[in-house]
């Protein structure tokens, strides 16, 4: 039996001020995994996140627990160091005259502004990440510059640039044309060779591939599936998730959706 989970829930319960946004969730999420939870709008998927980031708080009742590092009482200070989430407001806080090493560069200091006389250590952890994450072709231009999709895997680059030991993606395709999700892909791949822990919140089919180790179905504020993507990614399990009626059809890393 594996131990080494970074989330471990049991029935909990959560409300946001009197509507119940989390019903009876128990779940361990593993650190060698990468995750996705699917689900349509208002399943309860971004609740997830911030009760993990301590926006909100469980329910404390008998038999349940949420413990984060193997710890229910856990400092918030610890929980932003070790997890970096990211979501679309971030883009909305960066300077856009900022060039996307400074980008980087920022997310050392936990800001979003322009770092003046950065150490030559810091220099070259920015340098070796961008090589990492291929984005050479990139790091100069100016972050109100970039497309949808440059902006998205720079903010994903900035998150990790202090190894935390989790990456959370909250909806990181929203407002994406498809060359952005393409791209947006791709990149994300690339975090997975470098063994990154991610887990990614999304609504969007397409972003899915076999990439990812686990698939977990939110629906109604509860997990209705959990498994491998090769094992829930098909039509019925789709149309069951979000009550439509389409065909999905595999292909050599991904799947497609087609309207019945």
């Amino acid at each position: 039996m594996r131990t080494n989970c970074w989330l471990d829930v049991k029935n909990t319960t959560a409300y946001k001020q009197d509507y119940k946004v989390i019903k009876n969730l128990s779940i361990k999420l593993f650190y060698n995994e990468r995750i996705i939870i699917l689900g349509p709008n208002g399943s309860g998927k971004s609740s997830i996140v911030d009760l993990i980031n301590r926006n909100i708080y469980p329910l404390v009742e008998k038999e349940s627990y949420f413990k984060i590092f193997n710890e229910e009482l856990i400092d918030i200070w610890k929980v932003r160091k070790y997890i970096s989430t990211v979501n679309n407001e971030i883009k909305l806080r960066i300077n856009k005259d900022l060039k996307v090493k400074d980008v980087l560069l920022s997310g050392l200091y936990g800001r979003f502004c322009k770092i003046n006389n950065p150490k030559k250590e810091e220099l070259n952890k920015v340098k070796e990440l961008i090589d990492k994450m291929f984005l050479n072709d990139i790091a100069d231009k100016e972050f109100g510059y970039l497309s949808d999709g440059e902006r998205q895997i720079s903010i994903i680059a900035r998150a990790i640039i202090n190894n935390p030991k989790v990456l959370i993606l909250d909806e990181p395709s929203v407002n994406l044309d498809l060359k952005s999700r393409i791209f947006l892909i791709e990149k994300i791949k690339n975090l997975s060779q470098l063994g990154i822990c991610i887990l990614c919140i999304t609504h969007d089919i397409s972003i899915i591939t076999k990439d990812y180790s686990r698939l977990i179905f939110l629906k109604d504020r509860e997990i209705i599936r959990d498994g491998k993507p090769s094992e829930l990614m098909n039509s019925k399990n789709i149309n069951q998730l979000f009550d439509i009626n389409i065909k999905l059809i595999e292909n050599s890393n991904s799947w497609d959706v087609y309207r019945v």
